[in-house]
Formats: C-alpha cells, sequence, structure tokens
C-alpha cells in the first residue's frame, strides 16, 4: 500500500526539518563540502561562519522562496565580524559566504527522487565564498 500523496506544503516543511537537521548535525545529517576558497579563511573565521550556518534563521522570500530553508548567505563586516545580517552599506563587507543544500539519492550519484523522504535522500551542504559561485 503505498503512502497517500501530501501537500507541496507538507513536502516543503518536511524538507525544511530535514535541511534544518543537516545544518545543526554537519557531517552527521549531512555531507559537508568546503571549497577552496573557504578554506583559505582562517581556522577562527571557518569555525564562526560554520557556526552562524547550523544556527541560521535569516530566511526572507528572497532567499527562500519555496520555504525549504536550504540557502542562506553570512556576511563579514570591515571590523572583522561575522553576521547573518545583510550590512546596509555594501562598503561595510569584506567577504561574504554562500551555503546550499542539494539532494542527492543514498549512492550520491544522481538528484534525488523524493527531497522530503530521508530514507532515499542524502543531502550534502556546499560552503563557498560568494565570489566562487
Amino acid at each position: 500500500m503505498s503512502a497517500a500523496p501530501i501537500s507541496a506544503r507538507e513536502q516543503a516543511a518536511r524538507i525544511a526539518r530535514l535541511n534544518d537537521l543537516a545544518r545543526q548535525a554537519m557531517g552527521v545529517a549531512c555531507t559537508v563540502v568546503a571549497t577552496v576558497g573557504f578554506r583559505s579563511l582562517s581556522d577562527a573565521d571557518q569555525s564562526r561562519v560554520r557556526e552562524l550556518i547550523e544556527t541560521f534563521d535569516a530566511f526572507t522570500e528572497d532567499n527562500d522562496p519555496h520555504g525549504e530553508r536550504d540557502f542562506g548567505c553570512v556576511y563579514q563586516l570591515g571590523n572583522g565580524r561575522w553576521t547573518t545580517e545583510r550590512p546596509r552599506v555594501r562598503e561595510d563587507e569584506r567577504a561574504r559566504v554562500f551555503w546550499k543544500l542539494d539532494y542527492y539519492d543514498r549512492e550520491l550519484q544522481f538528484a534525488s527522487e523524493d527531497a522530503a523522504n530521508a530514507a532515499v535522500t542524502r543531502r550534502v551542504l556546499i560552503i563557498m565564498l560568494a565570489d566562487e559561485y
């Protein structure tokens, strides 16, 4: 007997919950890939950015139009402090880091057929400098 179909809203909510878990348990609930540019940051900066990704809650219609909580941006201000709040003045921004969750099949070969189903989906969290995008 197959499961009853779920609404698009419920599917997005399930994906969002799984994505939150993936971010909060990086390396356990998802595979993490960091680009060369991100890895060139100091260990302290990398650690702070990862912490901000784990606790990220600055989702808006602009960065989360589908409600899946699968993308975000972390900013480094001119004083070196990292934040999830977009600087009001572009000149106040020293660096920008994007993070994105992608959904693959269990073998990491193809896109997942159902990102709302943890039994058939593996999440990959990519962390990169914005200018590497």
